[in-house]
């Protein structure tokens, strides 16, 4: 009775382990959404209904192939966005970059539709691939690591957007500009979460971020499971800091471990309106 016992105690630990290991796996990793939300400020009435797209970390040849790259391509489409950014980690460091992989990302990321522009900065994985800032400019992004772009409205209203690399802070033409001129609304795009404190003193009204996953593995009541270097203050989807706002993109893809749990992977529309 006593071997029988114990046998089913170490069936029921194996079970419970395989399940698990399916729902990390595969389950978790299952399906892509669009994460939509209402961005809300007073001086957003000449930008009344502008649509950001944001995606991040899609890890290229960690849990994102082709296939999920052309899927969520579409899907970004389908929103129409009048902006798309990209906040880093296009490929994953371990994966080598061969000349069709090249070729998927750039076919692939091209058929994105942007009214006014996309736009990217580097994510720490992005450092070790040489040709990242080729496959980005040949499929019609613009860099924004350390410089800016402004838009302007019809009635000559501005928003202006900037960006951060993973390394340093506000350059100084990117200080001047924000000295010397006032704009209705102040956007800026990053790859590690933690360094929006570095940027309070220049009163960005919205700041989009990556790198976190929003934990990538989430429980109930816990929150997020893993916490990384430079997002470990910073990591859920969404924070108010003074009059700040960051999101923080879940991402696409996987890092380190190729595991998800009540955290799909998504992409994030935001609808600028002003009230």
């Amino acid at each position: 009775m006593r071997l029988k016992l114990k046998w089913k105690i170490i069936f029921s630990i194996i079970l419970i382990l395989f399940i698990l290991f399916i729902l990390l796996r595969y389950v978790g990793n299952y399906g892509l959404k669009v994460k939509e939300y209402k961005v809300v400020n007073k001086n957003l009435n000449s930008f009344y209904g502008l649509k950001i797209v944001h995606f991040s970390d899609l890890h290229y040849g960690m849990s994102v192939n082709d296939k999920k790259l052309t899927k969520l391509v579409d899907m970004i489409n389908k929103t129409k966005p009048d902006i798309v950014v990209f906040t880093g980690d296009l490929i994953d460091r371990k994966t080598k970059i061969t000349d069709s992989i090249k070729g998927s990302l750039i076919k692939n990321l091209s058929r994105i539709e942007s009214t006014y522009g996309k736009y990217y900065v580097t994510g720490n994985h992005d450092i070790v691939h040489t040709s990242y800032d080729l496959i980005m400019s040949n499929s019609n992004f613009k860099s924004l690591d350390e410089t800016y772009d402004i838009l302007y409205s019809k009635d000559s209203k501005s928003l202006f957007i900037s960006g951060l690399s993973i390394d340093k802070n506000i350059n100084s033409n990117t200080k001047e500009a924000l000295n010397l001129n006032e704009y209705n609304y102040k956007i800026c795009i990053l790859h590690y979460p933690d360094k929006v404190d570095d940027i309070l003193k220049y009163n960005f009204d919205l700041v989009l971020a990556g790198h976190s996953h929003n934990g990538q593995v989430r429980l109930p009541v816990v929150g997020a499971l893993v916490k990384v270097h430079d997002a470990k203050k910073y990591y859920d989807p969404y924070y108010k800091i003074d009059k700040t706002e960051m999101y923080i993109s879940s991402g696409i893809g996987n890092s380190t471990i190729n595991f998800r749990l009540l955290n799909t992977p998504s992409f994030n529309l935001y609808r600028l309106v002003d009230k």
